[in-house]
């Protein structure tokens, strides 16, 4: 009995456990249905659907003239997976393959690729690496071969796709427009990048047989493709301004250099080049030179200027003494380059950018109130950056009156440049208000942002200050001219239009450089024409330390005329009107390119203009001359002796001909006729000296 108790018990025990199990089971699946199903669900679709994103293309960046300078183009990581391959198929089409990849990459015979492919098919390799980073071109070759034409499923076709930004012009303003990589965004792709950059779309892709992920119709989300921007830059100036730069680096083994063209009425940035020196002696667009605050030196003088005319203290025509060109303040003396000056025209020690004429200007109106002088620099924007659509701009420095760098001799200092750091974009900004008749205009690059070839944003000129009465400029525009005209910069200017600058030469003491190295900052900053200004040009070299030549006048002065040069013969008909209105002047030589009298007879007959041509002159290189009945005649082409003659427009054998027999080295870059020339014409010439003809 007790032992049928004992049975009964065990098998009730077991019951109950198995019907707690089976409740517990039940329990548990109800929980999963209930709280975790719609997740295991997801999970399961999932592993059979999947989201891929559709990227949006990068918007393309543009001149006003519709030249390109950056856009996106696609690449391809092509692998296949050979597990895939039906061995029938692979056996028929194998040789065939290796003829056309043999074809197409032309690195190895069609036995050697048959070789690699039998070996990693008999190997099942299902990521074969077949290239990376192909061209469009090779990515459609591949994929109508043999056998990878059968797609991913059959073919074991494998791709992987992915944007490439290209600047079709290399260096050519790389640092203005900048780069686009997935660490590294700046320049111009940096500031525009939410207009650039769209708005990514995304499908739904299924799971099918052979691993393949096929679309559904009517999932996909369309991407928005990126804006484009228009810049303001001349591409034809920026190569002309980058060659002419260069040429002068090279030369001297400056450090860096860069130049800025900027549109007088508006604002405009038209060439922004910045050029440092490599570890290998060559030059590239290292570094936004333009936004570095430094020294300016002497170049700076014109706000000392302009702050004393504004206040009414001086007229450019007052006397002021120089002393010798030597003026003791405080306990430091203010040397000027060239000794020997005295009592001249205020102008004249502009021109003659006399250190201690002007030092002692500013003490004697600004002693007893420093401030004052200090409060016109903050009125010109200087104590802040210029706002260019360019990312990082850095702090300029102004020594104020009270802070514990400013002493007794500041104010003298700071009135020839020292003391103060501001970036050429500054002095480029400043200057261009004097052109510009005061008016002081914010320097911008993108002047446009469309989008499918509609503009969907203009960006309009803006003025941020008013710098000084017509009287004010009037008389800094004339101290200007005199520095071209009779000045440090004397002989720079071109016989065809006139200009108004202002050199500049300040020793160099920043970033671990001491006064003592040698280091100097030679700079050129003026505009053309001078009597109705339409471009304003900056140009600031920095010397390796010790080196033969540093003054502005010798190392900027020369890029100034180059880059004006270009700019000139982009707009002669604009400037000097047309040939009736040059018939005025009398007895002229029309400016004009060299070309054959037969040509010119063609040209002028064309325009039913009265001309004269000697036979003799019918194949040999002329120019244009008008006497003062409106007759044009064609004559030889004036050549000055020891002067570089101006060869652009000729072809090639002409202007290798001439240039070799004025004593110059001829190098030759590209095809065609000559487009720029890296010496100016009229620079006198050094023998054995190297210049470069670009070609059209």
């Amino acid at each position: 009995m007790d032992i049928k108790k004992d049975i009964r018990f065990r098998v009730y025990i077991t019951f109950t456990c198995i019907c707690l199990f089976g409740l517990a089971i039940i329990i548990k699946a109800a929980l999963i249905q209930v709280y975790e199903g719609p997740r295991l669900k997801a999970m399961a679709k999932e592993m059979h659907t999947r989201f891929d994103t559709l990227i949006a293309e990068r918007g393309n960046i543009y001149t006003e003239d519709g030249t390109l300078l950056s856009s996106s183009i696609p690449e391809f990581d092509v692998h296949i997976d050979f597990s895939v391959v039906d061995s029938g198929l692979f056996a028929k089409n194998i040789d065939s393959l290796s003829r056309c990849m043999s074809r197409l990459f032309l690195d190895m015979s069609p036995e050697q690729y048959k070789e690699d492919f039998v070996r990693a098919y008999n190997e099942e390799n299902k990521y074969y690496l077949l290239g990376k980073k192909l061209k469009y071109y090779q990515y459609e070759a591949l994929r109508s071969f043999p056998i990878f034409k059968k797609g991913k499923g059959l073919g074991g076709f494998i791709v992987d796709s992915k944007e490439k930004r290209v600047t079709p012009y290399n260096m050519l303003a790389y640092r203005t427009i900048g780069v686009f990589r997935d660490s590294n965004v700046s320049g111009l792709e940096a500031t525009y990048n939410k207009d650039l950059v769209g708005e990514n779309g995304r499908r739904v892709v299924q799971k099918s047989s052979g691993n393949v992920w096929t679309p559904i119709e009517g999932s996909e989300v369309d991407p928005q493709n990126g804006k484009d921007i228009v810049t303001t830059l001349d591409i034809n100036v920026q190569d002309v301004a980058e060659h002419a730069l260069m040429s002068i680096l090279q030369k001297y083994e400056c450090l860096y250099g860069t130049c800025i063209v900027m549109e007088v009425s508006t604002g405009k940035i038209r060439t922004l080049v910045n050029l440092g020196r490599q570890p290998d002696g060559s030059y590239w667009e290292d570094f936004n030179y333009a936004m570095i605050p430094t020294e300016p030196g002497s170049t700076f003088k014109l706000v000392t200027l302009l702050s004393l005319l504004n206040d009414k203290y001086i007229t450019v025509d007052n006397i002021v003494d120089a002393q010798g060109g030597t003026i003791r303040f405080g306990n430091r003396v203010m040397k000027d380059s060239h000794l020997g000056l005295h009592e001249m025209p205020i102008w004249k020690a502009y021109a003659e950018s006399s250190n201690a004429a002007m030092a002692w200007l500013a003490y004697n109106y600004y002693s007893d109130k420093p401030s004052k002088y200090v409060n016109h620099l903050l009125e010109l924007h200087l104590d802040k950056p210029t706002g260019i659509d360019l990312l990082g701009e850095r702090n300029t420095v102004i020594t104020r009156p009270g802070s514990q760098s400013w002493s007794n001799t500041s104010l003298p200092w700071m009135a020839t440049g020292y003391g103060v750091m501001i970036s050429p974009l500054h002095t480029c900004m400043v200057y261009n208000s004097i052109a510009n008749n005061g008016k002081m205009m914010k320097p911008y690059l993108v002047s446009a942002i469309k989008e499918y070839g509609k503009e969907v944003r203009t960006i309009q000129p803006r003025q941020i200050e008013q710098v000084g009465d017509s009287s004010t400029v009037a008389q800094l525009q004339k101290c200007m001219r005199a520095v071209v005209t009779e000045g440090t910069a004397k002989g720079i200017e071109s016989p065809y239009y006139t200009m108004a600058g202002k050199t500049g030469t300040a020793q160099v003491a920043d970033k671990g450089i001491r006064y003592s190295d040698g280091v100097y900052q030679g700079s050129f900053v003026g505009f053309l024409p001078a009597d109705k200004p339409k471009y304003t040009i900056c140009v600031v070299i920095r010397t390796k330390p010790h080196s033969a030549a540093y003054y502005g006048g010798a190392i900027a002065a020369p890029v100034f005329r180059m880059v004006a040069d270009k700019i000139f013969s982009e707009n002669m008909g604009a400037w000097a009107g047309p040939l009736d209105s040059l018939a005025k002047l009398g007895s002229a030589i029309i400016p004009a390119k060299s070309a054959t009298a037969r040509t010119y007879q063609v040209l002028l007959n064309a325009l039913n203009k009265r001309t004269t041509v000697s036979f003799d002159y019918m194949n040999s290189m002329t120019q244009l001359v008008t006497d003062s009945n409106k007759h044009i005649s064609v004559q030889h082409k004036i050549m000055y002796r020891n002067l570089v003659p101006d060869v652009t427009g000729m072809g090639l054998k002409d202007a290798v001909y001439m240039l070799e027999n004025s004593g110059l080295q001829v190098q030759v870059v590209g095809k065609g006729k000559v487009n720029i020339q890296s010496i100016a014409p009229g620079t006198r010439i050094i023998k054995g000296q190297n210049i470069t003809l670009q070609l059209s």
